[in-house]
C-alpha cells in the first residue's frame, strides 16, 4: 500500500521570516505590501490540480487581518493549524507569554476557519531542549499533535538526539503526538530533507529518492513543508546579513516546479489525517514513547 505523506504550508509573508527579524520590526509589518494571498492561491491551485489536500500552519496575525483567506483555504478542504501569533521564537518567550501567544492565535484561527485547531508548528522549529516546557502548554490548550522538532544539529534550532519518526510526548496535562521534520541518517549523520531551503537548494532527484527511501525502507510517512513566499521570485528584497539573504532567496525560481513534481510523484494528505491514522492504528504498536524530562516542565 502506498504511504500517504503529509504536505504542509507555513502560511506567512516574506517579511515575517526569522532571517529578517533584526531588520523588520513586527510592529511595522503593516507597512509592507502583502503578497501572501496571491502566493497562497498559487499553492491552492497546485494542490487542486494534483487532487491533494494539505495542512496550512497559519499565523494568527494573518488570520486577524485576512480572515476571509483562512476561511477560503478551509472551505477548499485543507486543514488549518497554528503557527503562533506573531512568529516569535518559542525559546525567546516566557511560559506565560507563550501560553498567551498561542491561545490568542488559536482563537483567531478558529474564528476565521470555523473549525477546531489541533496542530501546532513553532516558528523556525524553535521548540528545542531549552523550551520543552512548551509541550505542557500545548497539551493544556487542547492540541493533539505538534510538528516543531527538527532532529538535526543547526545553528538556530534542532534537537539532534530526538527520534526521527513520529512519537508520543507525555506531559502532566496530556499526551501529544510529535511529527518531526524529515531527515535521512547516513553513516550516523543526519541530513534534513524535503522542505524550505533544503527543497529549494537540493536537486529534485535527491528529494524524490529520500522520500521514497523513508517510505519504502524505514516505513514511515514524510512531512514536506513549504512557504508561500518560496513561489515568489519577484518578492521585495529585504535587508539582512549575507547568510540570511542567501538562505531566503536562492532557488526561488525552482520551487513551483519542484512542488508540482512532488504532488505528482507522491500521495499527500493533511498532517492531521496522518496523525489520525496513527491514533486509529493504536499508538502502542506504531509510535515510540517519549517522556518530557521533569526538569523541563
Amino acid at each position: 500500500m502506498q504511504v500517504k505523506n503529509a504536505f504542509t504550508i507555513d502560511l506567512e509573508d516574506y517579511y515575517h521570516v526569522t532571517a529578517f527579524s533584526e531588520s523588520v520590526d513586527r510592529h511595522q509589518w503593516d507597512s509592507h505590501a502583502s503578497r501572501v494571498r496571491p502566493n497562497a492561491e498559487k499553492l491552492l491551485d497546485l494542490l487542486d490540480a494534483a487532487q491533494r489536500k494539505a495542512t496550512f500552519f497559519v499565523l494568527g496575525w494573518l488570520a486577524q487581518r485576512d480572515p476571509k483567506l483562512i476561511r477560503h483555504i478551509a472551505e477548499r478542504g485543507h486543514e488549518i493549524a497554528c503557527h503562533s501569533l506573531e512568529h516569535r521564537l518559542v525559546y525567546s518567550m516566557s511560559r506565560g507569554d507563550f501560553h498567551e501567544d498561542t491561545r490568542r492565535a488559536v482563537c483567531l484561527l478558529e474564528d476565521a476557519a470555523g473549525k477546531a485547531v489541533r496542530g501546532y508548528r513553532a516558528p523556525s522549529f524553535s521548540i528545542t531542549a531549552e523550551s520543552l516546557w512548551a509541550f505542557e502548554i500545548l497539551a493544556e490548550l487542547g492540541f493533539t499533535y505538534d510538528s516543531s522538532i527538527f532532529p538535526v544539529r543547526h545553528i538556530n534550532y534542532g534537537m539532534p538526539d530526538a527520534p526521527r519518526k513520529p512519537y508520543l510526548i507525555r506531559t502532566t496535562a496530556g499526551v501529544l503526538i510529535e511529527f518531526p521534520m524529515p531527515t535521512l541518517e547516513i553513516a550516523g549523520r543526519r541530513s534534513p530533507l524535503a522542505g524550505g531551503a533544503y527543497l529549494r537548494l537540493l536537486p529534485y532527484w535527491y528529494t524524490q529518492w529520500g522520500i521514497r527511501f523513508l517510505n519504502e525502507h524505514e516505513h514511515h510517512p514524510v512531512c514536506v513543508y513549504v512557504h508561500p513566499w518560496e513561489l515568489d521570485p519577484e518578492q521585495p528584497r529585504m535587508e539582512g546579513n549575507l547568510t540570511s539573504r542567501l538562505r531566503h532567496y536562492i532557488g526561488l525560481r525552482s520551487t513551483q516546479k519542484k512542488i508540482t513534481k512532488l504532488l505528482r510523484d507522491f500521495e499527500f494528505c493533511p498532517l492531521g489525517s496522518v496523525v489520525a491514522e496513527y491514533i486509529a492504528l493504536g499508538t502502542k504498536d506504531h509510535l515510540g514513547g517519549c517522556e518530557c524530562p521533569r526538569w523541563a516542565l
